[in-house]
């Protein structure tokens, strides 16, 4: 039976005001029944079922926020009933961007559950403070690295494990291009990487984590996971996008792996690089990241070598924080061209919270691999004094 519950969502529509609420009128019945409306059952299909238009604005736009390609928009709040979910986070992104997502002018600004939706959710496992507990590093930024290029031995990226985990490097990661080849299999890699980065921590006695791509066909995700796990990885990275954001779900949810989730960006860039269609930064790498169990959500910075703005990027940390019940918060971990000669301003943009991910930069700055570590480590040191 219909509990009355209703969770809402934020869309951005273009199109002058009679086109935008038309859109709006249509965005409730193709995320719902997908019906003629003349043809909706009175009672509660059309009273409950059918999405609701709670509220139409038009959005103004200042001398210095040019409309996109010179179209009006409107901002519209719609309410659904918790039961066109099923309790399900597949069924949940259908109902707030499934066939509408096809359609042009839409966008997806912000999600809004009430607790007997969030409930239905664990979310992230370790989240900001477990993952800081993990770490065993209070206080700083966390620093993050990419094993790379793609192309070397499992030994070679053993190797440079050792030396960026030597280094002070808290996190090391597989690039996301790393996932069973040939040249580096999976099973070969895992096994050297995770004793390389231990070997390192039994020398400096800090607790760098070495994390497994696990982004792969989807009988062999979970196998490849506990592979992982067994091997000595104490994380893993999952590229939703590819696999889907139900099985990063999974792999969070899953008390036999029970490791943190390392969210990666990959095939996610059509989502939130159109102002006219898609969905925010906010909501798919802040919200929906996290009821999807990501500990962490790395996407491109802004300044590097992707289009991804300041504004942008900030609301992305702003979504990874918001309160959503239970549902932890999750560090951003913004990277993608990131040079060490801008960590100082990242903080000040960031603050604490946050995982730096610099890869090819942490390469390029000098010679010597451990040396760019140590001087990243103190980087983040100095916020810490600095307080």
């Amino acid at each position: 039976m219909i509990s009355g519950d209703r969770f809402s969502a934020v869309y951005r529509i273009t199109g002058s005001e009679k086109e935008a609420y038309g859109k709006a009128k249509d965005l409730c019945l193709e995320e719902t029944v997908e019906f003629p409306e003349e043809l909706v059952p009175s009672g509660m299909i059309s009273e409950q079922i059918i999405g609701r238009i709670e509220s139409f604005e038009s959005i103004l736009f200042d001398s210095g926020l040019v409309k996109p390609n010179g179209l009006d928009q409107y901002r519209a709040v719609i309410s659904y009933a918790i039961e066109t979910t099923a309790n399900e986070l597949t069924q949940l992104l259908n109902v707030l961007f499934g066939n509408i997502s096809i359609k042009p002018g839409f966008y997806l600004e912000q999600i809004n559950l009430p607790q007997s939706s969030l409930e239905n959710f664990k979310g992230p496992r370790f989240g900001r403070e477990g993952l800081r507990n993990w770490l065993e590093v209070q206080g700083r930024p966390l620093l993050f690295t990419a094993l790379k290029p793609m192309g070397l031995s499992a030994g070679e990226l053993a190797e440079m494990a050792y030396k960026l985990a030597l280094g002070g490097i808290d996190i090391i990661k597989d690039d996301h291009g790393l996932t069973n080849q040939c040249f580096a299999p999976f099973t070969d890699r895992v096994q050297l990487c995770a004793k390389a980065v231990q070997k390192a921590n039994e020398e400096t006695g800090q607790n760098c984590i070495y994390v497994a791509n696990v982004t792969a066909p989807s009988n062999e995700i979970f196998s490849r996971a506990k592979l992982a796990r067994d091997a000595g990885a104490r994380g893993l990275m999952v590229a939703p996008g590819l696999v889907g954001l139900d099985t990063m779900r999974q792999l969070a949810d899953d008390d036999g792996i029970a490791l943190p989730v390392f969210s990666h960006p990959a095939f996610q860039g059509s989502y939130v690089t159109s102002r006219e269609n898609g969905i925010s930064h906010y909501a798919l790498f802040g919200q929906i990241a996290r009821l999807a169990g990501a500990d962490a959500t790395i996407y491109p910075n802004f300044g590097g070598r992707f289009s991804f703005s300041q504004a942008e990027c900030e609301s992305i940390a702003r979504g990874t924080a918001i309160s959503m019940g239970h549902i932890k918060p999750i560090f951003p971990s913004p990277g993608g061209g990131m040079s060490l000669d801008r960590v100082p301003a990242m903080l000040q943009v960031y603050g604490p919270d946050v995982i730096f991910l610099i890869g090819g930069g942490l390469f390029k700055h000098g010679p010597d691999l451990v040396q760019n570590c140590q001087y990243f480590r103190r980087l983040a040191e100095m916020y810490l004094k600095d307080q």
